[in-house]
């Protein structure tokens, strides 16, 4: 059952719906799947709607929304109306996505530090962060990024104290208790563990990110054979 939500505006254009302030994976899943509810209902002059740990946001044409009245009050109004219409039970309709990981050696090359600061073997660290399967709460940082929860606390570890400049596309990581990929060629800050061959960002494809909020994900150990063969056939 989802709380009960507090509306209040960002800027003059979105409206942002809180359910709580905490991180849950089962609420950030019933918020993800009311956002998919709500993109089929397509309210009028909603642009977008962003699922995120404990808020949506939704994004809006004030021109389009309440004319002669308050665009916030009148979509706040009509949104409010909205949810009590929803069942209480909202189930969570994301994918499961596998996506293969080489571990280590110059994909990683934070995995041997890490294992040697939790008291684990390499072996050990690549067999529990590819035994979870992860929630993916929200996108956020840059397009494509998902912050996936439900890492195991042995591999919980802190963001590095100085960020890189370039982390390359494709990197895994690991920073306090989530675990990501990272989709582009950006600076940061994660402790790299290994690299996937597939690209999790695509501007020209629909939808663009290969993950999104709801969706499940779990990592499959691979060669560094294997992930160069794949390199080559994603192109």
């Amino acid at each position: 059952m989802l709380p009960v939500p507090n509306f209040f505006p960002m800027g003059d254009q979105a409206l942002i719906i809180e359910f709580g302030d905490r991180v849950d994976p089962a609420l950030s899943a019933r918020i993800a799947a009311l956002a998919q509810r709500l993109r089929d209902s397509r309210p009028i002059g909603v642009l977008d709607i962003v699922p995120a740990y404990s808020t949506l946001a939704l994004h809006y044409d004030p021109a389009t929304v309440g004319a002669g009245t308050s665009p916030y009050e009148a979509l706040a109004a009509t949104i409010g109306i909205w949810l009590k219409s929803q069942s209480i039970e909202i189930s969570n309709a994301g994918r499961m996505v596998e996506i293969p990981v080489c571990y280590g050696g110059a994909f990683g090359e934070d995995l041997a530090t890490l294992a040697r600061s939790r008291g684990l073997s390499i072996d050990d660290v690549i067999a529990i962060h590819s035994g979870t399967d992860y929630h993916v709460h929200m996108l956020g940082f840059v397009p494509g990024f998902a912050y996936l929860g439900g890492l195991d606390a042995r591999l919980a570890t802190p963001r590095r104290d100085t960020p890189r400049p370039r982390v390359p596309a494709g990197s895994v990581a690991i920073a306090g208790e989530q675990t990501a990929v990272y989709p582009l060629d950006t600076p940061g800050g994660w402790q790299i563990i290994g690299r996937t061959p597939i690209r999790l960002f695509r501007p020209d494809a629909s939808p663009p990110s290969l993950l999104n909020a709801g969706d499940t994900v779990r990592f499959v150990p691979i060669s560094a054979q294997e992930f160069e063969s794949r390199s080559k056939a994603a192109g």
